[in-house]
């Protein structure tokens, strides 16, 4: 129980860091797409490595640990990110969303439509970094679970000033933009409660649950934040910010994991 209380609030917390990162949309700056590209690429390099170093080898890990031989655990985590990947796939499907750089249309959805397109946009994104999460803490590790839960904080700071400036460029209200980079990271804890409910209910889940996130997060990364990056001619400055985001990410697991 303990176990679930911590991984959902760790979730929370690093959920929030997207109001955090939008708050600068206060001040009279004007972040220019270089800096939006880079930033996305910085969290595409978070979650990378974090589905790397905090996913699948210690889902690999926990099933090699369970008795399973070096193939069959592979085969699980295999199985786990294709079932994992399957599930965003399906969710993009049902709900329909929107990009951060959105193109130019002749013909705009009404107000409230694009609203709650953005919202769903957020919801496909932020879950299975809660997920994540919530996996690692209801192990009862926490030395596993902090990495992963700075390295998302970490990564959901520019996405949620990016999302907030997409808004203010969309004549949304500072304060609207703010508060829906809040329902942004209340999204987080509820993938946190499902990750850490589902391990700390039966641990044998652990390395399934684990892959599964792994293989959400991998579809995140290479279906929306990536391409995102890379548009209107920015591949660079994406890339750049790919490289930065991993090795941030892949330093503070390997020192406090």
């Amino acid at each position: 129980m303990e176990s679930l209380v911590i991984g959902v609030f760790a979730s929370l917390c690093a959920g929030l860091a997207t109001v955090v990162g939008a708050l600068p949309i206060l001040l009279p700056i004007n972040l220019t797409q270089r800096s939006q590209a880079i930033m996305l690429g910085f969290g595409g390099g978070v979650m990378l490595a974090a589905t790397s170093f905090s996913l699948v080898i210690p889902g690999t890990e926990a099933a090699m640990s369970q008795g399973y031989g070096k193939t069959s655990a592979a085969l699980i985590i295999v199985v786990g990110i294709l079932l994992g990947g399957a599930f965003l796939q399906l969710a993009h499907r049902l709900l329909p969303h929107e990009h951060f750089f959105k193109q130019e249309d002749s013909e705009r959805s009404s107000n409230l439509k694009r609203i709650w397109l953005f919202i769903a946009a957020i919801t496909i994104h932020n879950f299975p970094e809660g997920l994540a999460v919530g996996v690692n803490f209801g192990n009862n590790n926490i030395s596993d679970g902090i990495p992963v839960a700075l390295g998302i904080g970490l990564q959901n700071i520019p996405e949620g000033l990016v999302v907030a400036l997409s808004l203010v460029a969309e004549k949304y209200s500072a304060g609207y933009a703010l508060w829906i980079s809040l329902l942004t990271g209340l999204v987080e804890p509820i993938g946190g409660l499902v990750g850490a409910g589902v391990v700390s209910v039966a641990n044998f889940i652990l390395p399934w649950a684990m892959a599964f996130a792994a293989g959400a997060m991998l579809f995140v990364i290479s279906d929306e934040i990536i391409p995102e990056s890379h548009r209107k001619g920015l591949e660079k400055e994406g890339t750049i910010g790919v490289m930065v985001g991993f090795v941030v990410m892949m330093f503070l697991d390997i020192a406090l994991g």
